[in-house]
């Protein structure tokens, strides 16, 4: 059959795209050319030999190769849902040829409810192939963004680089080259937004990751119940043609509550996506009213899955204590997602630093201290009386009080070089502050932790 080849040529295409979106393309592309020339080939010598037994077999065997490939090489995860779409067809058409070679009696006996299944595995290919093309488009657009913003950044760090080397010496020549010192504030004035956008584009990155995590849920619900929707299909097939109207009524119930749930998680998912593209968004300044509660909820959890993603390793015990009470305040959610998402990846840098201390002094002290520490992040929110309070702390290492008074200045940082910009908390003070007339502070003490409050007029 023709079958096999083109669904092998299938596979390379849309696997090869898969691999390009992802930058892998360059180490497997001359596997693709051979692979295609080769399918190809099985096209023309089946069209030329068409009763040859050993030709379908060969589509076969090539095609199993080429799946177990995709299973085994790390590099062809990104495109594991290609696999997924064909896997269907091929194992229905393999069945078909193996049902021929062992009992054509039997095969002819069963002929309908194959070809019935080839349909289906048609149609879930079709299905599947459409998703797969538009989440790579997606991916391929996020990632040319990703390495513009990528390529911003570098050129601003270089930038602020040289503009503080620029500062140092001129500060020993003040008194006799103060209009260059002028010129050189005046330069750093001018980068100020460029770096601004930097950060912004820095905490979109921080979410990715998690997004990838919170998304998937509700995905694998949609195909659950998806395929489970498809069985109850077949089911009710067979009870329409004994007659079984019950049952059909029962099936039909089934399904009705199936695509509920798939509506359920499918809007679930456009809502994690709507937020990201929100958090994207430059803010509009326009207040509008939003649930507190869940946007402090969700952004705890996509930090911890982004830095989950970045480093396997990392781990810590996140608690939540929200007060139902509050229900919607008006705020700028962008705006005010940012600064929560600020605050939150700081806690868990500081939690992860404290533990990684005690891990070193654990060696050198050869002390269980490791298991005494238990890293811990807490959100919660309060209502008091005409204001709102919104926390976040950390068991983390505390700040120094003798940098206590600088943490909300530009530029400011305890962060090693080139791991923070010091814009994050300049950013979100000015949020809280100017943009929504409220109070950020923080309460600290070295070696214990610290906790940034936020206070909000009720309006």
């Amino acid at each position: 059959m023709i079958l096999q080849p083109i669904l092998a040529l299938i596979v390379l295409r849309t696997l090869r795209k898969s691999l390009k979106t992802a930058g892998l393309l360059p180490k497997w592309d001359r596997l693709f050319m051979i692979g295609t020339g080769i399918f190809i080939g099985l096209i023309v010598a089946n069209l030329t030999f068409k009763n040859n037994a050993f030709i379908p077999w060969i589509a076969h065997a090539l095609i199993v190769g080429l799946i177990y490939l995709v299973y085994t090489e790390k590099e062809f995860q990104p495109a594991k849902q290609v696999t997924y779409a064909v896997l269907p067809l091929i194992v229905i058409n393999l069945l078909q040829d193996i049902t021929k070679v062992i009992d054509v009696d039997f095969y002819n006996k069963w002929r309908g409810y194959f070809e019935t299944g080839g349909v289906f595995a048609v149609i879930w290919m079709g299905a599947m192939l459409i998703i797969n093309g538009r989440q790579r488009k997606a991916l391929e657009k996020e990632r040319l963004k990703a390495e513009e913003k990528e390529k911003e950044f570098r050129i601003t760090e270089r930038l602020k680089a040289e503009l503080e080397v620029q500062v140092q010496q001129r500060t020993a020549e003040l008194t006799s080259q103060k209009e260059e010192l002028q010129e050189t504030l005046n330069e750093l004035k001018s980068t100020q937004t460029q770096l601004i956008q930097s950060e912004k584009m820095a905490s979109l990155g921080e979410l990715t990751a998690g997004i990838a995590h919170e998304i998937q849920n509700p995905l694998n619900f949609v195909n659950n119940f998806s395929e489970v929707n498809t069985e109850l299909i077949t089911e009710m097939k067979e009870a329409i043609s004994k007659g079984d109207y019950e049952e059909v009524k029962a099936l039909a119930n089934d399904i009705a509550d199936n695509e509920q749930k798939i509506n359920h998680h499918g809007k679930r998912a456009d809502a994690i996506v709507k937020g990201m593209l929100q958090h994207s968004r430059s803010s509009t300044g326009q207040k509008e009213l939003t649930d507190i509660n869940a946007l402090a909820d969700e952004y705890l959890r996509l930090a911890y899955h982004g830095l989950r993603a970045k480093d396997k390793s990392f781990n810590a015990t996140m608690k939540t204590d929200m007060d139902k009470s509050i229900g919607e305040i008006n705020i700028i959610p962008q705006d005010m997602g940012r600064v929560i998402l600020n605050l939150i990846t700081n806690a868990f840098y500081a939690v992860t630093e404290k533990k990684n201390e005690t891990a070193s002094a654990e060696k050198s002290s050869f002390k269980n201290l490791t298991s005494l520490y238990e890293p811990t992040v807490t959100v919660s929110t309060k209502k008091l009386n005409s204001k709102i309070e919104i926390s976040v702390k950390d068991n983390g290492n505390g700040i120094p009080q003798k940098v206590l008074d600088k943490i909300f200045q530009p530029f400011f940082t305890t962060k090693p070089t080139g791991q923070g910009t010091g814009l994050g908390l300049s950013m979100s003070y000015d949020i809280v502050t100017k943009g929504h007339g409220g109070e950020l502070k923080v309460e600290t003490k070295e070696g214990e932790g610290s906790n940034f409050i936020i206070i909000l007029p009720i309006q």
